[in-house]
């Protein structure tokens, strides 16, 4: 029963549920830390729930991704070993899963909802949902849109962070999600497509589209548009007060989210990590700079006026 209960875990990829701490990048962007202490907890306590809620969302996402993938999957060296591909887990049981995984997301979404008098979140948490079985079934079929889906995915997580504690959506927030989200799905792709060579079509159709010069340029595309609109958005964010001059200081952090995707670069192009971008939490460096760029932005934060 545990090597089962195993199985059923896995499919649920919770190795991937780090994606959906996008939810709290509106409790942060927005300052909610620096209400009074009690607001704070409790707006804190709303994210985190629709954090939760989002992981048992993905989680039926996942487990529906890979009953539809279930034959591409077996001819691919590293999925073949997933649950269903290898059929440790029946159809019926990832069904079952996904079923159970996505009723207990929505209860929890409506209890977020319910209780923090916030109907779009539960509007968010279906739409994310419903955008799920879309992707899975159609959308990552066609070439761009299956990377604009990924995208989709991951803005629609921030909004609902955002929804969820009733902070306004930044659209600068939206536009960096949207193109970094980009930038990691193309690179996804470049590993797809030269891991596979001449069999990418084979575990994944929309790879034979693709070609690796193409996916350069676009990484190079996205990767170049993630850094200016982070600098431009940092630009026009709240002012802090130092010495008797308000300025936009959160500029400092730049050179925080340059060497991020720069350092994603050469993990994409020098090693296996693209393949599993949760892997990059792994990665010392990587992860050093994630935590200053976070305290970094905390402590502007606290001090923006």
């Amino acid at each position: 029963m545990s090597k089962r209960f195993w199985d059923w875990l896995i499919l649920l990829r919770p190795h991937q549920w780090v994606k959906n701490s996008l939810i709290f990048a509106g409790y942060i962007f927005a300052g909610n830390f620096k209400l009074p202490i009690l607001q704070a907890i409790s707006d804190f306590a709303f994210t985190l729930a629709a954090f939760l809620s989002f992981c048992f969302l993905s989680g039926s996402v996942y487990a529906i991704n890979d009953v539809v993938d279930k034959e591409k999957d077996r001819r691919h060296p590293i999925k073949r070993n997933r649950p269903v591909a290898s059929g440790r887990v029946s159809v019926s049981e990832a069904i079952a899963l996904a079923v159970t995984s996505a009723l207990l997301g929505l209860v929890m979404a409506i209890d977020v909802a319910w209780r923090n008098r916030t109907p779009l979140f539960l509007l968010s948490a279906f739409s994310y949902l419903f955008w799920g079985i879309v992707y899975s079934f159609w959308l990552k079929r066609f070439i761009i849109v299956d990377a604009l889906g990924v995208a989709a995915g991951f803005v629609l997580r921030v909004v609902a962070g955002c929804l969820a504690i009733k902070v306004a959506i930044s659209p600068w927030l939206i536009l960096c999600t949207l193109l970094l989200s980009l930038f990691i799905a193309f690179s996804k792709r470049r590993h797809e497509l030269l891991l596979m060579g001449n069999n990418a079509n084979s575990v994944r159709s929309v790879l034979g589209e693709y070609s690796p010069q193409l996916l350069d340029t676009f990484i190079s595309v996205t990767a170049s548009m993630t850094i200016m609109a982070y600098s431009l958005y940092t630009f026009t964010a709240p002012h802090i007060l130092l010495g008797d001059r308000r300025e936009p200081w959160l500029m400092v952090t730049i050179p925080f989210v340059v060497y991020g995707v720069l350092r994603y670069l050469y993990l994409a192009y020098q090693t296996d990590t693209a393949g599993a971008p949760e892997q990059m939490l792994r990665d010392k460096p990587f992860v050093i700079n994630l935590i200053l760029w976070t305290l970094t932005v905390i402590s502007l934060g606290l001090l923006a006026r």
